[in-house]
């Protein structure tokens, strides 16, 4: 089932374009790995997935039952938000909040959600840790609690495993992919590891100024990374 269509697209900022016109989509159950060089519009596409911004020309299309509120997302983690002064629970519960249309009150239904997410991907111990004194690899796994949160369709991911050690990354690979491959969450992923985009990838969208190129996984190696023109 179709999720997301996306047809000639095109991002930027006050009317500046920073991408060329891009067609893809999201199918339910697809791990997609946007690639390409920085600067190609890969975090401004999800932030226009997000809402956060609007698309200067083109047309996003979303599956009945399937909204921007379905979407769980794991941002870039930046040094001072790793030192945030809150307990793993606190972070996770921040998640409840985008579902919540009224005022946000934590009562049980919230903290069994919030419990639940965290013995999905193994944080149950960490809840009443201070946030700050996680590891990289621990904060990750808290966050993506949060997304799940948030919502559990679709996640979308910004370079997920920056900074982390390779012990650490593994770990976080495989938890993205025990969600994908035996739950069913969509992931769409930005990521400058090809490694893991030949591993995990689905589906590859690669970004640029001059072109976007939209590919099954086998296609897009085949075609060595060449393409010079958006394909569905």
């Amino acid at each position: 089932m179709r999720l997301i269509e996306c047809k000639e697209v095109t991002l930027g900022y006050q009317g500046i374009a920073v991408t060329a016109p891009i067609s893809f989509h999201v199918n339910k159950g697809d791990y997609l790995c946007v690639v390409g060089e920085n600067g190609s519009g890969k975090t401004t596409l999800i932030k226009t997935l997000l809402g956060l911004i609007q698309p200067l020309s083109g047309e996003i299309q979303w599956n009945e039952g399937c909204e921007k509120r379905s979407l769980g997302y794991l941002p870039q983690l930046s040094e001072s938000e790793s030192d945030f002064p809150a307990t793993a629970e606190e972070i996770i519960f921040s998640g409840l909040r985008k579902r919540s249309r009224l005022s946000f009150r934590i009562g049980r239904e919230e903290r069994k959600r919030a419990e639940e997410q965290a013995k999905r991907l193994g944080a149950t111990n960490l809840l009443k840790k201070s946030f700050s004194t996680l590891s990289g690899g621990q904060q990750r796994r808290v966050l993506l609690a949060r997304a799940l949160c948030a919502g559990e369709e679709i996640l979308l991911l910004d370079e997920p495993t920056a900074g982390l050690d390779p012990e650490a990354t593994e770990e976080l690979y495989s938890v993205i992919e025990e969600l994908n491959r035996r739950e069913g969450v969509t992931v769409l992923m930005i990521t400058h590891d090809l490694a893991a985009v030949r591993r995990f990838a689905t589906s590859i969208l690669h970004m640029g100024e001059e072109f976007g190129f939209f590919a099954d996984a086998e296609a897009y190696f085949l075609d060595g990374n060449k393409g010079g023109e958006s394909h569905e």
